[in-house]
């Protein structure tokens, strides 16, 4: 009867398993990753191959940076200000201009020769590093994409030599829900009124233009987002005092006030009502500027404290023979690796004009955790000397912990990723 009764349900289908439609036997090959069908193969040389001009200019910032920056970083960590010389120092060796048309004064170089520069600074000093990433990855870019040729014209050339510029996106009420901005500029005649306040806004203490995301019309969402050009004597801006700050110290980070702040037409940069465009456009691009900020800092920190525990002695022999931390360096040395692969890559996608969102959350997602690990580990293998603030390291701990939070918190790049693995399967 056991036996009749167990035909009978699986004749009626019941007891038939029901797996989703994307399961296959192994005899079918399973769905293609569209993001792994590579295009045609190409003659090409391992990631960390450089060209000459790309290892020159690797070799000049670092010298510049261990020369001119080094002796000044925990001054300038300490008053919680960028030194002077070494702002003019960034514009005197071209660092602000990497990408820039030449017909504007720039190098015209790579955005992958960008992102060197931003790791070899990012090894003496993060702050820095964040200063030349925004100038040349998010501001001149932006202008450079969207701006008119008489804007070009005028802004390029100042940014390179001498101004400094702001990226003004971020609001009490609008963080990671960027677009939900309240900042309106009202348009009256053939001028645009601006009014409202921005927060955390990075390099704002030493910003000579401003790139300002306001709302032209509300009732629109963020279709009414427009971008705009400030200049910092404009009439009712005010820059509040920078935040006295965990990490990054040296990089300035203000409140913005607008009241009745009144900018021609001609200042708006691009379309109105694309701001929104812009924005998210510039930002997946800016993560992998930080990507490279957090692999600078974190290769920083872990080559200031290896020669120190191949040196220092406990219980007859050096601490780095002890195979329990040798097994900690190598899984560090490991995730180093892998976040200059991912940032590498990700720079390269675009050099070559092919998408890279999800790599460039990836390489920001990864490289800020890795730098927060690392620095930690750096700090337990010194022992005593990685906790105090006579030594570099701490400064890199605390300086690291920013990369999970701007450009994009690392929950905010996750959904990003996890997107895009859904549209492609």
């Amino acid at each position: 009867m056991a036996g009749l009764a167990v035909h009978l349900l699986r004749s009626s289908g019941l007891l038939r398993r029901h797996f989703p439609t994307c399961l296959s036997s192994w005899k079918v090959p399973p769905h293609v990753l569209r993001s792994s069908q590579s295009e045609a193969l190409l003659p090409s040389a391992p990631l960390q191959t450089f060209t000459d001009d790309e290892i020159m200019m690797k070799s000049t910032v670092k010298k510049f940076a261990q020369e001119q920056i080094a002796p000044l970083v925990s001054t300038m960590d300490e008053n919680s200000k960028m030194e002077e010389s070494v702002i003019q120092g960034l514009f005197q060796q071209g660092l602000m201009g990497i990408e820039v048309d030449a017909k504007y004064g720039g190098a015209g170089a790579s955005f992958f020769s960008s992102i060197l520069v931003v790791e070899e600074l990012a090894k003496v000093d993060a702050s820095v590093a964040l200063l030349c990433d925004l100038q040349n990855a998010v501001i001149n870019k932006l202008i450079a994409k969207h701006g008119t040729e008489e804007q070009k014209a005028t802004y390029l050339p100042r940014l390179i030599t001498k101004d400094l510029g702001s990226f003004c996106l971020s609001e009490a009420g609008a963080g990671s829900d960027s677009f939900a901005l309240k900042t309106r500029a009202d348009k009256k005649g053939n001028y645009y009124v601006i009014n409202g306040s921005k927060m955390w806004i990075s390099g704002a203490g030493h910003a000579d233009l401003f790139i300002v995301f306001a709302n032209v019309d509300l009732t629109a969402g963020y279709k009414g987002i427009t971008c705009f050009l400030v200049d910092r004597n404009t009439e009712g801006l005010h820059v509040g005092k920078s935040e006295n700050k965990l990490g990054i110290r040296a990089s300035s980070t203000c409140p913005l006030t607008f009241e009745n702040v009144k900018i021609p037409e001609a200042n708006i940069l691009g379309q109105v009502g694309h701001g929104y465009k812009y924005a998210i456009g510039i930002l997946n691009e800016g993560r992998i500027g930080i990507a490279a900020q957090m692999l600078g800092l974190a290769q920083g920190c872990f080559d200031y404290t290896i020669p120190y525990i191949k040196e220092r002695q406990q219980f007859g022999k050096r601490i780095f023979d002890f195979q329990g931390l040798q097994h900690q360096v190598a899984h560090v040395a490991t995730l180093l690796e892998a976040t200059r692969l991912l940032t590498y890559n990700a720079a390269k996608l675009i050099d070559t004009g092919r998408p890279f969102i999800k790599e460039a959350s990836m390489a920001k997602y990864y490289a800020s955790e890795t730098a927060g690990l690392t620095t930690s580990k750096c700090i337990e293998w010194m022992g005593g000397v990685g906790y105090s603030k006579d030594y570099p390291v701490e400064k890199y701990f605390r300086d690291a912990k920013i990369g999970t939070i701007y450009e994009g918190a690392s929950n905010i790049q996750l959904n990003t990723i996890a997107k895009h693995i859904d549209g492609e399967y």
